[in-house]
C-alpha cells in the first residue's frame, strides 16, 4: 500500500499542480479557438488572465504557508542533553550530482547547516540523516548518498550520522528510520526540517511512536509582513505551488491514517 501511494501521489499532484491546470487552460483555449468558439475562447482566456494576474499581484501561497510556518518555534530552546538529532533530506541534488560528479545542492540547504551546528553543540548525541529518492524514476540514486559526501567534504565524521536511504516521502521517513533506530521511551530527539513542512514531519514521526522535539528552518514568509505586494508571477506561483502541495499532503496524510490530525502538532 505504501507503494500505490507513493505513485499516486506523484501522479495526482503531477495533474493538479497550479502550472499544469494553468497550461491545460491555455491548450484548452487554443483547441476552442481552432474549434472557431471564439466567445468560449474568449471567455476561458479571460478567466486564465484574471488568475495570472491575481497570482502575480497577490502572495497567496505566503499566505497559505504562513500557519505552517508559525506552527512551531523557530530558534527552540533546546535542553542541556540531546540524545540525538534526526534531519530530513531536502538540499540534494542527487542525479545533477551524478550527472557532474559533484556535490549539487538546491534549496533546503539550511536543513544541513543547522544539522552540522547542532551536531557539534552536543558531541555525544546520536545523528540521522532520512533521505532516499523521491523520484519515481531515479530510485538508484539517494540523497543520502550525496549528503555523506558533503558532510565528508566539510570534514565531518560521518561515522557518527546513521544514513537511511531508502525513504521516498516523509510518511516513509519516519516508519523507516523509526524501525532503523529503535528511539527509547523517553528520549530527547530533535528534528530538523523545512518550517512549512514540520507539522506533517512531526505527525508521522509522533505516528510512529517517536515523539521528536521541532527545530524548523529554512522559511520562505517574512512573518513582520505577509500582505506585501508586488509583481512577481514566477515568484509567487513558485510559492503556491509549495503551499498548496504541503495542505494536499496534510489532508493525503490525514485521510489515509499517516497522521492524526489535518493541522498536526507536536505529540502530547
Amino acid at each position: 500500500m505504501d507503494t500505490i501511494f507513493f505513485y499516486l501521489s506523484k501522479i495526482i499532484w503531477a495533474l493538479i499542480s497550479p502550472d499544469t491546470l494553468l497550461l491545460v487552460f491555455i491548450l484548452a483555449t487554443l483547441f476552442l479557438l481552432f474549434l472557431k468558439k471564439y466567445q468560449t475562447a474568449t471567455k476561458l482566456l479571460t478567466f486564465v488572465s484574471i488568475i495570472l494576474i491575481i497570482i502575480a499581484v497577490l502572495p497567496i501561497g505566503k499566505w497559505m504557508l504562513y500557519p505552517l510556518e508559525t506552527r512551531f518555534q523557530t530558534n527552540p530552546a533546546l535542553p542541556e542533553n540531546i540524545d540525538g538529532i534526526i534531519v530530513l533530506s531536502g538540499a540534494e541534488a542527487a542525479k545533477l550530482s551524478s550527472v557532474w560528479n559533484q556535490i549539487e545542492l538546491g534549496g533546503a540547504v539550511e536543513r544541513s547547516l543547522y544539522f552540522l551546528s547542532l551536531a557539534k553543540k552536543y558531541p555525544k548525541a546520536k545523528l540521522v540523516f532520512i533521505g532516499g529518492s523521491g523520484s519515481i524514476f531515479q530510485q538508484d540514486l539517494k540523497e543520502a548518498d550525496v549528503a555523506k559526501k558533503l558532510y565528508q567534504q566539510q570534514g565531518f565524521d560521518t561515522n557518527r550520522i546513521v544514513f537511511e536511504r531508502k525513504s521516498r516521502n516523509t510518511f516513509e521517513s519516519a516508519i523507516n528510520s523509526t524501525k532503523l533506530i529503535k528511539p527509547v521511551k523517553n528520549e530527547k530527539w530533535v528534528l530538523i526540517t523545512t518550517a512549512w513542512h514540520m507539522p506533517r514531519s512531526v505527525s508521522v514521526f509522533c505516528k510512529a511512536g517517536w515523539p521528536v522535539i521541532p527545530f524548523p528552518v529554512d522559511h520562505s514568509v517574512n512573518k513582520d509582513n505577509i500582505f506585501t505586494m508586488e509583481f512577481n508571477l514566477l515568484g509567487n506561483l513558485r510559492t503556491l505551488k509549495k503551499g498548496i502541495k504541503e495542505w494536499v499532503g496534510l489532508f493525503a496524510y490525514y485521510a489515509t491514517g499517516k497522521t492524526t490530525s489535518i493541522y498536526p502538532q507536536q505529540c502530547s
